[in-house]
């Protein structure tokens, strides 16, 4: 049953008034038994939060991949992780050295650019790149704890159904961040506190994932606590004729979660990035063979993370962003 309840919960956890009675529905148990293995599975980091996702751009936020070349890393890394707007910070093995993710509120005096030239300035960092996403063809992570997913699966997009946000929208959005609790109603405080009723909230989740501004609400997994020891950035230098079609492909790999076209310069002369995951070193690279033979590829390379400096999910329109700027720009 665990592994069933983590590939479950993975790709939709329910909004519902007691979503562990509506899990149970599918898996069999009992509402306290999966209310107690959700607990567990949470106290052993192995589940890493639930909530939603949201889509930045959506949102109105502006958002890339930034690379550093830095000579202190650890230095670099605290000043760049007190950006609100940062919800990953790796060390890879390149010379460019610290890759971040990096959202800027949509009221934002600074923007994208200025703020990484802000964070440059404030950490001594000289040389970076700031890589946006040109095409996004895959961002999914679910990690196949089952062992029985195909090697290749067919993408899906689903048509988006317009939706305009309200006020009422918006305090939801800053609800549905907050990971989810081992309680039997862990929606019905943000529900009374919004004073609509848990059917309602389940309702504009459901609105909002259909209109593309929540991807899912789901768990996350703390990848080496399920099994997946290895992940690698694996960035492939395509020619421009033959980016899309190859990312399609690449971004069919079920062992891809993330896959993008993004831009080159001089000094960074790969735009197509797959984020690869496996259970051994071995594993992924036998799996990016496959790819560079199926899409005719030979310059490729592998930027795998060495430190974790954060991995959190950015609290859209919290206090923050703004607190950040008034004290730095």
């Amino acid at each position: 049953m665990e592994k069933e309840f983590l590939t479950l919960i993975q790709k939709r956890f329910p909004v519902a008034q007691r979503p562990f009675a509506e899990l149970a529905k599918t898996l069999g148990g009992s509402e306290e038994e999966l209310l107690a293995l959700y607990k567990r599975l949470k106290d052993e980091k192995v589940i890493r939060q639930t909530s939603a996702i949201f889509d930045t751009k959506s949102l109105g936020y502006k958002s890339s991949l930034v690379a550093f070349k830095t000579d202190d890393i650890e230095r670099a890394a605290e000043i760049i992780n007190a950006h609100p707007g940062v919800s990953h910070n790796y060390e890879r093995d390149h010379d460019f050295n610290l890759w971040f993710t990096l959202a800027v509120a949509p009221d934002s005096r600074l923007g994208l650019e200025k703020t990484v030239e802000k964070l440059a300035e404030m950490s001594g960092t000289k040389e970076y790149v700031i890589l946006p996403t040109k095409k996004m063809f895959k961002i999914s992570v679910q990690l196949d704890v089952k062992g029985d997913r195909a090697k290749k699966e067919r993408l899906k997009r689903a048509k988006k159904e317009p939706m305009t946000l309200e006020p009422i929208h918006y305090e939801m959005i800053k609800g549905l961040q907050e990971d989810i609790l081992p309680v039997a109603e862990p929606f019905t405080p943000l529900a009374e506190r919004l004073g609509v009723s848990v059917q309602a909230l389940a309702e504009a989740a459901e609105r909002m994932q259909k209109a593309g501004i929540m991807r899912r609400f789901a768990a996350i997994l703390y990848h080496r606590k399920a099994g997946f020891k290895a992940n690698a950035m694996v960035v492939w230098k395509v020619p421009e004729e033959r980016a899309e079609a190859i990312g399609e492909t690449v971004a069919a790999y079920s062992a891809v979660s993330h896959c993008y076209l993004r831009p080159v310069y001089p000094q960074w002369p790969y735009p197509l990035f797959s984020m690869v995951h496996g259970r051994s070193k071995e594993e992924v690279e036998s799996v990016v063979a496959e790819m560079a033979e199926e899409i005719g590829v030979k310059e490729y390379a592998y930027l795998y993370s060495t430190r974790e400096f954060k991995k959190v999910r950015i609290r859209y329109f919290s206090d923050e962003f703004a607190e950040w700027e008034a004290h730095h720009a």
